[in-house]
């Protein structure tokens, strides 16, 4: 991780309640209106902080943003246990297809990835994000693991991209409608692919030349 960005610590009391006031504040404006229409102006005023407090916590719209996101990863979450990789795998793809789509929450995962586009500082902190998502989903391959239903070898990671990769592909480049059926077809290509074991984990720097894969 990398050095905590101004406004991300968490004391308590008063202090706390203005951090989450403001951060909430920023990702309802930034579902709402977008990076570039994003002020901290109007972050102030929706949290009801005084902007000189703003200013000086989080430093600029980039700041604000990035604390936001950061502070998703304290949304709990964590992936269902069924009993069986495929099943796992389909609710996570479920998941992610409701977060995506959903009117009520829609905009802020559309709205998050472009701000990534738009501040270094925002992509780092989405980085983030995803990388706490990943290692609570680690555990569906750790269970599977454990069942024999995959080499022990298998990436975490790889399956997880591997089955939400389709619905991001979607969603955001070819610009195509998810559903149900869109999540238990990627289920059943990662859960095939983790079975097959071409998703193993690789060693550091390792390119296309053989088999690189951890012994």
């Amino acid at each position: 991780m990398t050095t905590e960005l101004p406004g991300t610590s968490r004391p308590g009391g008063r202090t706390e309640r203005t951090r989450v006031a403001v951060l909430r504040a920023t990702l309802d404006l930034l579902a709402e209106v977008g990076f570039t229409e994003l002020t901290v102006e109007a972050v102030a005023e929706r949290s009801g902080v005084h902007k000189t407090t703003v200013y000086r916590r989080w430093e600029s719209r980039e700041g604000l943003v990035a604390a936001a996101l950061r502070f998703g990863t304290a949304e709990p979450w964590s992936p269902a246990d069924t009993g069986s990789l495929v099943a796992d795998l389909r609710q996570l793809a479920l998941d992610v297809v409701r977060a995506l789509t959903l009117p009520e929450q829609r905009e802020l995962p559309t709205a998050a990835v472009l701000a990534a586009f738009h501040s270094e500082r925002a992509a780092e902190a989405l980085r983030e994000f995803y990388q706490d998502r990943h290692a609570r989903a680690a555990v569906i391959v750790e269970r599977a693991v454990a069942r024999g239903e995959v080499p022990a070898d298998t990436d975490p990671d790889e399956v997880t991209r591997t089955v939400c990769g389709p619905v991001f592909y979607r969603l955001f480049v070819s610009r195509e409608p998810v559903s149900e059926e869109t999540a238990g077809v990627a289920a059943e290509a990662g859960a095939a692919a983790a079975r097959a074991g071409v998703l193993g984990r690789r060693l550091p720097g390792s390119g296309d030349g053989g088999d690189s894969r951890l012994e």
